[in-house]
C-alpha cells in the first residue's frame, strides 16, 4: 500500500497553485523588486530558437523562490491560463514521499490535460531521480517549459553535464550585489551614463571622478550595514539587525549544515561540518592549507575536511579561489584562498560585536565582500576567478580575472586609512599587462588614478564606489569591470 495517496498529494498542488481558483499571483509572494536572475531567467524561458530547461542555484534566502513566483506573475499577466502553471515545491514532505510521475499525473489528469504547460519546481534536488525526470520531461515533452531551482549546485551541474547536456542552463542566484541592496532598500540612484565602467576612471579628467564621487556620497552611508545584513533580500528589509542576524544563523547556516548537507550528502556528523565552516569563516580571505585545519580541528581526518569544504561549496556556503599564473612567472603551490559567500553569514556566524571597527578584520570582509561581487558576476563567462602569489619574493595580488586569450584583470583590496601602494608591489610590476588594474580603498577621498613605475595607469577607488559601479555595468549588459 502506498504511503502517499493521489488526493494528499492534490491538496499539496491546490495548496502551492492559487492561481488556478484566483487566477493571480500572490503579491506578497511575488514581491516588486527583481533581482538581475529574475531577468536572465526570463530571457532563457523566452527564448524560441534554442529550447532550455532553467536552474536556479543558491543558497536558502538569495530569493530563488521568489523568483519563480514573479516568473509565474509575469506569465499570468501575459494571458498564461492559470491552469496552464504548476508550482510544487519538492521538499515538503508529501511531495518528498512521492516520484515525479505521481505528482505529474495528478497534475494532468485533474488540472491541466494537456502538455504545453509551465512547470516550476522548487528545491528539485530533493526529488529522486530528479535529473532523469528532467531530461524525459525535455525529451518527451516538446511544449513543456521547466524552471527548477536547487540548493546543491554540483549537483545541478553534475546532472547538467549528464542528462542535462543541452537540455538546461544552470544560472546561479548569488546573494545580493550592494547595488541592488540599495535598490531594495529604496536608495535614491545617482543618474550616470549607462556606460559608466570602474575602468572608466583611468581616463578620466580628475573633476569627472569628483562628480562620480560626490553623487555616490549617500551612498557609503549604506556600506557598513550591507557588510553586516544586506546580502540577504528579506532580511536587508528588517528593522532588527541583530533579529536579521539571528535569522541568518537559524535558517542559512543552521539548516544548511544541520539538515540540507547531512540529507544529501549522508553526513553522519553534522558537529564536524559545523567546526569546519566556524573555522573557514574566521579565515575568509585567507589562503588556507587542508594540514592546517585538520591540524587545528584535532580529530578530523583529511579527507572528512576535503570532502566538507566541497559541499559548503556546494550550498554556495564558501568559494574557493586558486592561484593563477601572472606573465609566465611562478605561482604559489596551490592552495585555495577561502572565502565565505557573504560577509554577511560571515559576521552573523562569528558574532564578534567589533569586527566593523576592527581594521584587520573588516579588511577581510571588505575582501570577501569583493570576492563575492567578482566571482557571482564572473560565473558564466569563460574565465577563472583567483589570485596571484609569485615571483621570488612571493608578492600576492588579491583577486586575477582570468580570460582565455585576452589580458586578466587586476584587483588589490586596500581597506585601510594608509593604502599607499609600493612601486615593487605585484600589482604596480604587472599591470602592464593586464587589461585592467584595480586598487580597492577605505575612505571617501581616497579615488583617482595611481601611476606604476613604467607609468601603467591603475584605478584608485573606494571599495563602496567599487561595488556600487560595478553592479552598476553589470545591470547595463557590461562585462564587469573591464
Amino acid at each position: 500500500m502506498a504511503i502517499i495517496n493521489k488526493d494528499q498529494i492534490l491538496k499539496v498542488l491546490n495548496a502551492y497553485n492559487p492561481w488556478w481558483k484566483t487566477g493571480t499571483a500572490n503579491p506578497s509572494f511575488a514581491k516588486t523588486y527583481k533581482r538581475f536572475a529574475y531577468y536572465e531567467a526570463m530571457k532563457r524561458l523566452d527564448r524560441t530558437d534554442i529550447r532550455r530547461t532553467v536552474v536556479l542555484s543558491g543558497t536558502r534566502r538569495v530569493g530563488k523562490t521568489t523568483i519563480l513566483y514573479q516568473m509565474i506573475d509575469a506569465l499570468l499577466k501575459r494571458g498564461v491560463p492559470p491552469q496552464k502553471i504548476l508550482y510544487a515545491s519538492l521538499d515538503h514532505p508529501v511531495l518528498k514521499l512521492s516520484d515525479f510521475a505521481t505528482v505529474l499525473e495528478c497534475y494532468h489528469e485533474t488540472i491541466c490535460p494537456t502538455q504545453d504547460v509551465y512547470y516550476f519546481f522548487d528545491e528539485v534536488q530533493y526529488a529522486q531521480n530528479w535529473d532523469h525526470w528532467l531530461k524525459t520531461i525535455y525529451d518527451m515533452q516538446p511544449d513543456t517549459h521547466v524552471t527548477a531551482t536547487g540548493s546543491a549546485s554540483p549537483a545541478l551541474i553534475k546532472g547538467s553535464s549528464e542528462s542535462g547536456a543541452g537540455r538546461w542552463s544552470v544560472i546561479a542566484v548569488p546573494t545580493l550585489s550592494f547595488y541592488e541592496y540599495c535598490e531594495l532598500i529604496g536608495i535614491e540612484k545617482p543618474n550616470f551614463p549607462a556606460d559608466l565602467k570602474v575602468s572608466s576612471f583611468r581616463d578620466m579628467e580628475r573633476s569627472e571622478q569628483t562628480q562620480i564621487m560626490m553623487q555616490l556620497s549617500d551612498i557609503q552611508k549604506h556600506f557598513n550595514r550591507y557588510l553586516q545584513v544586506g546580502g540577504f533580500p528579506e532580511l536587508a528589509l528588517a528593522e532588527s539587525d541583530l533579529f536579521a542576524q539571528q535569522i541568518m544563523r537559524e535558517d542559512v547556516v543552521d539548516k544548511v549544515l544541520k539538515r540540507d548537507l547531512p540529507s544529501l550528502y549522508n553526513i553522519r556528523n553534522a558537529t564536524e561540518l559545523e567546526r569546519i565552516f566556524l573555522y573557514l569563516c574566521s579565515v575568509s580571505s585567507e589562503i588556507v592549507s587542508v594540514e592546517a585545519i585538520t591540524k587545528e580541528l584535532n580529530g578530523v581526518s583529511r579527507p572528512t575536511v576535503e570532502n566538507y569544504i566541497r559541499y559548503l561549496e556546494s550550498a554556495s556556503l564558501i568559494y574557493q579561489s586558486m592561484p593563477i599564473s601572472m606573465a609566465g612567472k611562478k605561482v604559489l603551490k596551490a592552495k585555495p584562498k577561502i572565502y565565505i559567500a557573504d560577509a554577511a553569514i560571515r559576521n552573523a556566524v562569528l558574532m564578534d560585536d567589533d569586527a566593523m571597527t576592527n581594521p584587520v578584520e573588516m579588511g577581510k570582509i571588505v575582501e570577501t565582500a569583493v570576492y563575492k561581487h567578482i566571482a557571482a558576476f564572473y560565473y558564466q563567462h569563460a574565465t577563472t576567478v583567483g589570485y596571484y602569489r609569485g615571483g621570488s619574493k612571493n608578492k600576492e595580488i588579491d583577486i586575477v580575472v582570468e580570460y582565455p586569450k585576452i589580458k586578466n584583470i587586476m584587483i588589490e583590496v586596500k581597506y585601510r586609512e594608509d593604502a599607499a601602494i609600493p612601486d615593487d608591489s605585484a600589482i604596480c610590476q604587472l599591470a602592464k599587462d593586464a587589461s585592467s588594474a584595480i586598487i580597492v580603498t577605505k575612505t571617501p577621498e581616497d579615488y583617482g588614478v595611481h601611476h606604476a613605475p613604467d607609468g601603467t595607469r591603475i584605478v584608485r577607488i573606494p571599495a563602496y564606489a567599487f561595488l556600487y559601479l560595478f553592479g552598476h555595468a553589470e545591470k547595463n549588459g557590461f562585462r564587469g569591470v573591464e
